[in-house]
């Protein structure tokens, strides 16, 4: 991707690492991103920087592997495996490269990372409803809902990631990512008699991967965050002190209380001598 986070369906991983907060190591479980990874970029990164002068920018290739798997799914749909194998394979490397051409532009952006994520989530439904679409048609009943149910749950831990991400926690690794999955994929479709097992296996190991995601991510969120401490005020609003009232005030005020004190006085006497003011 452009953000410099995965590149492709190579996504970048920590072999291990540990949860914030304090809690024990999480290590992650991780196939293809923490074996193969940097001898993957130590591959990409040259090509990149020689399609650098190409004038084709990281959009053009992210755009031609979906097409590439559009292609894929009409072809595996059709029945014809072994073609269908092929093109997978290419429609692959564009999200291989993509990456690396965004780094050595200078043109990795959130937009493009955005863009390249989108077109991972299509070209996966894109595909697996290619096979599901040949295995209605060769086997019939429910070997169809496979695909499907294995597209179900590989698009659960692609929203885990990204919503944890979101919240500022990591879900990174597990059993079986992208890259995993198309590898599998790559050998249904050269050995046909595999592809129902395989699916099989994909859709046990994705829902793995969906579970340790979620587990992780809980662990992350369930550990106490400390409270924000509130920032001393630089300015402090002067104490009200009561000003003295003039000399001369007082004075009037006490003659004018004097006065009327007086006069309920003076009432009071005419009331109880049985005279009326």
């Amino acid at each position: 991707m452009y953000s410099g986070q995965s590149v492709g369906f190579v996504r970048l991983a920590n072999g291990a690492g540990t949860l914030t907060g304090g809690t024990s190591p999480f290590r992650e479980q991780l196939l293809f991103d923490g074996r193969w990874r940097a001898g993957v970029d130590r591959i990409t990164t040259p090509v990149g920087a020689s399609l650098r002068t190409s004038g084709l920018s990281a959009d053009h290739f992210t755009a031609a592997g979906l097409a590439l798997a559009g292609v894929t799914a009409v072809v595996v749909g059709s029945g014809r495996l072994r073609l269908g194998l092929l093109l997978l394979i290419l429609s692959a490397l564009p999200d291989l490269l993509d990456g690396a051409v965004a780094k050595a532009t200078g043109t990795a952006s959130p937009r493009g990372a955005f863009f390249d994520s989108v077109a991972d989530r299509v070209s996966d439904s894109l595909v697996l409803g290619g096979i599901a679409w040949y295995l209605a048609g060769e086997d019939g009943g429910r070997a169809a809902l496979l695909p499907m149910a294995v597209l179900a749950v590989s698009t659960l831990v692609s929203y885990e990631r990204a919503k944890a991400e979101a919240l500022g926690y990591s879900a990174k690794g597990g059993l079986m990512e992208r890259a995993e999955r198309i590898a599998a994929l790559c050998l249904g479709l050269l050995v046909p008699a595999l592809l129902v097992p395989v699916l099989w296996v994909m859709l046990v190991l994705t829902g793995t991967t969906a579970v340790q995601r979620f587990a992780k991510v809980w662990r992350q969120a369930s550990v106490a965050q400390p409270r924000p401490v509130r920032p001393q005020a630089r300015w402090r609003r002067p104490e009200r002190t009561e000003r003295p009232w003039p000399s001369a005030t007082v004075a009037v005020w006490r003659a004018r209380r004097q006065s009327r004190s007086d006069t309920r006085t003076r009432r009071t006497r005419r009331w109880g001598a049985g005279t009326r003011p």
